[in-house]
Formats: structure tokens, C-alpha cells, sequence
């Protein structure tokens, strides 16, 4: 099933000021999910966020903090813990595509509490970063035997669009050059 910009939010875990530098590739990691929140924001697919506590780990990464409609702060790793998670998933919405850091903590304990509640998961892999490449690697495959389905950028943003009769095909090809 491919995924569809109709269903979808784009959930940004965790692309904090503090904990990006920390991450292995982390500046790729912030350019694949400043990609996704672009597409997003042009194909009108909600944009949520969450910060692991901001008092420590500072706000969402400047060139993410435009795109989301919602952020929500946490103490608990797994967002789907926190009192008021439900106001980031707006009705009508049963896809979510997600991106951010942890990996293997924050967006690893996301993916699977979403998924025991039933919930398409979409993780994005190269929008998604740990601090040591191993605790990635594992968090990927972790998240897919919980029935996460991995994919990439090019592939969220091509499925949203369907077709290149899509009218921001073009707007949507140039972020990628």
C-alpha cells in the first residue's frame, strides 16, 4: 500500500537544538526531514513535532521549526505516552509518517506504541539518526519486525504525489535537486 498525502501527518520526533550535533550524520538526518516537512507543507499533509525535554535539549532545529502545527514537550521517550499525544493526530489522519532522534530510544518507542494501537507507521530511514550508526541500524530493523514499514524521502514524497500530473509535481521535483 503506498502511502497517501490524504491520510498522512509527517511526525518529527525530537530534532532538537542540543541532541543534532550528537547525531551520527545529523546535519543529512535534519536535511532529509526539512525535505519531508517541505513536501508536507506543499501537498497539505499536517506537520507535528515533539521536543524531549526542552529545557535541556533546546527547541526543534531552526530549519524544522517553521513546519509544525503542533509541538508537543516530553519527559516520556515514547511521545504516544505523553497526556494530550491524540491532539497531534488529527481525525480523518491513519498514516504516520515519521522522521527524527533518537533512533533507537525516542523514535523506536514511538513507532511500536503506535503500532499497538494499530496505526500505519511509515519510518523514513534516512530521515531518522542515532548517535552511533549500530543503534540505528538495529532500531530500523526493530521497527519493521514490529510492522513499521521502512522507507525513504524520494519514496514518501513521489507516493504522496502519485503522478507527475500532480499539480506540485514541479515545486516538489526542485526540493530534491
Amino acid at each position: 500500500m503506498l502511502v497517501t498525502a490524504s491520510r498522512s501527518i509527517l511526525l518529527l520526533v525530537d530534532l532538537q537544538e542540543r541532541l543534532m550535533p550528537a547525531i551520527d550524520d545529523g546535519q543529512a538526518v535534519v536535511g532529509r526531514a526539512a525535505l519531508l516537512a517541505e513536501a508536507a507543507d506543499l501537498l497539505d499533509v499536517p506537520v507535528a513535532a515533539t521536543e524531549q525535554y526542552p529545557q535541556g535539549l533546546g527547541p526543534t532545529v531552526p530549519e524544522l521549526a517553521a513546519f509544525p502545527q503542533l509541538v508537543m514537550p516530553k519527559t516520556a521517550f515514547s511521545a504516544v505516552a505523553e497526556p494530550g499525544f491524540d491532539m497531534l493526530l488529527p481525525p480523518g489522519r491513519d498514516e504516520v509518517v515519521v522522521a527524527g532522534a533518537e533512533a533507537h530510544v525516542c523514535v523506536l518507542q514511538t513507532v511500536i506504541a503506535l503500532r499497538e494501537r494499530d496505526v500505519r507507521v511509515v519510518l523514513v530511514a534516512d530521515a531518522v539518526g542515532s548517535r552511533r550508526p549500530s543503534d540505528r541500524a538495529a532500531a530500523l530493523e526493530r521497527a519493521r519486525e514490529h510492522g513499521a514499514e521502512v522507507v525513504t524521502t524520494e519514496m514518501v514524497l513521489f507516493e504522496w504525489m502519485r503522478d507527475s500530473h500532480h499539480p506540485r509535481f514541479r515545486e516538489v521535483s526542485k526540493l530534491l535537486r
